[in-house]
């Protein structure tokens, strides 16, 4: 059966194609010589030097501290200034959730204990 697209059905869809194509090459150049103030692969490349020699002397300078909190039900929370990174619930339950940033949520009915892994970043 002939096809009732104008140019004949795959010959039209790769000329639009091909059109479209030929439109960005003729108007990216355009497109970057306005763009004067954008980064540059050679910018980002320094940047990933930078950011690479800067880290070791970060790293030397902070460390984490982590505590575990329990308690009983479906809810354990973190003291201020700590944030949960990880929980663990009772009778064999593997949903949780946290909660405002701060609550370790067990999903299931009737849980009897929940934990939370609690960290965070303090300077040397």
């Amino acid at each position: 059966m002939p096809s009732s697209a104008p140019w004949g059905g795959v010959a039209f869809e790769t000329m639009k194609s091909a059109i479209f194509l030929g439109v960005v090459l003729l108007l990216l150049p355009g497109f970057l010589a306005a763009c004067s103030e954008c980064c540059s692969f050679k910018d980002l490349e320094n940047l990933q030097s930078l950011i690479t020699s800067m880290a070791p002397a970060i790293l030397k300078e902070v460390r984490t501290e982590c505590i575990e909190i329990s308690a009983r039900g479906a809810l354990a929370t973190c003291p201020s200034g700590y944030t949960p990174y990880a929980c663990a619930c009772g009778m064999g339950c593997g949903s949780w959730d946290i909660r405002d940033k701060q609550t370790c949520h067990c999903q299931c009915a009737n849980i009897d204990w929940t934990n939370a892994h609690c960290c965070k970043i303090v300077a040397n």
